[in-house]
């Protein structure tokens, strides 16, 4: 029987998909991909992971907060990160300790994009309570 924890991963960037695709089975995890906003809904109407990884802006600019918003209507006990170049692109932050107060926004965790791997893979711990 498999105990790895899974975890879904949805980014339009190619590169950056198959590169953490790489690092998180490396981290012991398995990993479904998805390359688009619509292939992840079509994902997370047949599977649940233990924890999701969504980019913020796929075929719309909101792709990853309408992902977190189908996620967490369906398993509101999952884990979401939002990882995001948005404030390289454009100046906008999101602060985390912000989000508590927007409850439209399902995101547990937003990450920018870039972030060193031993943090990003203390944060996917933390939020797997491992």
């Amino acid at each position: 029987m498999d105990n790895k924890k899974t975890i879904l991963i949805a980014d339009d960037d190619v590169d950056y998909l198959f590169q953490m695709q790489i690092r998180m089975q490396k981290w012991g995890y398995n990993v479904i991909v998805a390359e688009s906003q619509r292939e992840a809904e079509l994902i997370i109407e047949k599977t649940k992971p233990d924890l999701a990884l969504f980019d913020l802006m796929m075929e719309n600019e909101d792709s990853g907060f309408i992902l977190s918003y189908k996620m967490k209507k369906r398993y509101p006990d999952i884990p979401i990160i939002i990882a995001t170049a948005v404030t390289a692109e454009t100046g906008i932050e999101f602060d985390s300790n912000e989000l508590n107060g927007h409850n439209w926004i399902k995101a547990n965790k937003f990450l920018e994009k870039g972030l060193h791997p031993d943090i990003l893979h203390r944060e996917i711990k933390l939020l797997l309570n491992q």
